[in-house]
């Protein structure tokens, strides 16, 4: 047993939104490197505001996790995009590493936010050009 490790507990205002980004959406870290917490995955909060959609992109060699805490999103993927899922309030996701993809937010009122956790201590975001997909 580690005598020198600790629980961490991390307030909502304690999350650090210096995390990777992609355009149309907010990271904000809660468990990572940057916060002081030694840990070999990440943890975060994920929100698309209403009616936005995030850019193409993946996470490289990190897969993904994430639990819906409130609204739908609308997730894409595929080589071309043409692949298409929705989420809610309740649901698990899981995004395999390098997969390409998106989120939508189809609601005009409510942001959807998720809980993700990635399976590296650093957030991985490689955005893509908006014209990867027809």
């Amino acid at each position: 047993m580690n005598s020198s490790a600790a629980i961490h507990v991390i307030s909502p205002a304690e999350f650090d939104p210096g995390t990777a980004q992609t355009p149309g959406s907010e990271r904000r870290a809660a468990v990572a490197p940057a916060l002081g917490i030694p840990s070999a995955i990440w943890g975060g909060l994920f929100e698309v505001l209403p009616g936005a959609r995030t850019g193409i992109h993946h996470h490289g060699e990190q897969e993904t996790i994430a639990y819906v805490l409130s609204g739908t999103c609308e997730i894409r993927w595929g080589e071309k995009g043409e692949s298409v899922a929705r989420a809610r309030v309740g649901d698990f996701i899981h995004v395999p590493a390098f997969l390409r993809h998106m989120e939508i937010n189809p609601s005009a009122l409510e942001p959807f936010r998720w809980v993700v956790v990635r399976s590296t201590a650093t957030s991985v975001v490689v955005n893509l050009p908006d014209d990867t997909w027809p």
